[in-house]
């Protein structure tokens, strides 16, 4: 006759003391669960059992909903930090040259892209001094360019903020850099009444960088921002 192996003295006398270290311990509760599954037999159905997997299985969903929900709160909390960032570097020159530079240099970097142009349509060719000095940051379209460009030639109305991704950047915008850009926010500017638009492109070499399903709240907030100071400066 066979006898059921006893459980260690020591082992027992644990668990009474703190039984709650086992109704914790969800990898020890599922194999008690088995365990008394087992020793039921094939033919029972266990109604407990099949609501406790079901609610284990709601409380897995809720705890990764919670992860998420934290950590798209936190995400939305570093890109408002880093727009305010970017927001002030690009305030602080007091002469346009060094605000156009600026726009190519501190807060590209801040802002994590790689490239920075900024595109005013004038009727105008682009010969000026200033703008041959600033042609890595500066450069000026015919008019109709910019919605031509956010609109890819489609036609149509344009968004003032648009995220896509692209498989070569445009060489009159990016230069050398073209080949290897890969996703692009483009910021359209609105100088006000009587003047033509402007655009502020920013590429990236990560394709994931910039996309059409992220939201634009503060790319927005940043365009207006650009735009207010840019009429200062033309003004």
């Amino acid at each position: 006759m066979s006898s059921s192996p006893k459980i260690d003295d020591a082992l027992r006398e644990a668990i009474i003391s703190a039984p709650d270290v086992i109704l914790d311990d969800s990898d020890v509760m599922q194999a008690l669960i088995a365990a008394n599954e087992k020793a039921m037999g094939g033919n029972i159905v266990d109604l407990r059992g099949i609501a406790m997997e079901r609610l284990e299985t709601r409380l897995d969903r809720l705890e990764d909903t919670h992860r998420s929900v934290i950590a798209a709160a936190y995400e939305n909390l570093a890109g408002t930090n880093q727009i305010h960032r970017a927001i002030l570097q690009m305030l602080d020159p007091v002469e346009f040259e060094t605000f156009l530079r600026n726009l190519g240099g501190e807060v590209a970097d801040i802002l994590r892209v790689d490239a920075v142009k900024l595109v005013l349509e004038s009727t105008q060719n682009d010969n000026d001094p200033a703008v041959q000095r600033l042609g890595d940051v500066l450069t000026v379209a015919e008019p109709g360019f910019i919605d031509d460009y956010l609109s890819q030639g489609r036609g149509g109305l344009v968004r003032q903020v648009t995220l896509r991704a692209i498989q070569d950047g445009a060489e009159a915008l990016y230069g050398t850099k073209a080949g290897w850009i890969r996703s692009e926010a483009c910021l359209k500017l609105d100088f006000g009444a009587g003047r033509l638009p402007g655009l502020l492109v920013m590429g990236a070499e990560d394709p994931h960088m910039f996309g059409p399903q992220q939201g634009t709240d503060l790319l927005t907030f940043f365009t207006g921002v650009l735009e207010r100071s840019m009429r200062r400066w033309l003004s």
